[in-house]
């Protein structure tokens, strides 16, 4: 008999075979995107040492102020304008995306068109 996963247990092994092909380096950092039913969260990480070098959530007061939900398209879209903007800032230019084991669509989307919008090249 087949054993029931959760969701999160299939997304985690969906990003596990992503992120056997995905490497972020200094050169070209690696764009990971988290939601959860609350929040969007979204990091730029140089693979090769390991560090975040820029990150931006709903979590911070001035992206989430002004917004009706956290959890939104709209909420997503200024978390990826804010990461690409703080990222340009660093002098970041080009980026990897990791959709982090979600589907390419929804707040996934949103986020990653935000951040092409503002000028991230990926």
């Amino acid at each position: 008999m087949a054993t029931l996963k959760s969701r999160n247990a299939l997304r985690l092994r969906r990003h596990g075979r992503i992120r056997k092909r995905m490497l972020g380096s200094s050169q070209r950092p690696r764009l990971s995107v988290f939601r959860s039913l609350h929040h969007v969260y979204a990091q730029i990480i140089d693979d090769a040492t390991g560090r975040t070098l820029v990150a931006a959530s709903t979590r911070e007061k001035d992206i989430a102020s002004g917004l009706s939900s956290r959890s939104s398209i709209a909420a997503a879209q200024r978390v990826g304008t804010t990461v690409a903007q703080r990222a340009k800032e660093k002098g970041i230019a080009a980026v990897v995306f990791d959709r982090g084991g979600y589907k390419y669509h929804g707040r996934v989307k949103a986020l990653a068109d935000a951040a092409r919008g503002a000028g991230l090249e990926f």
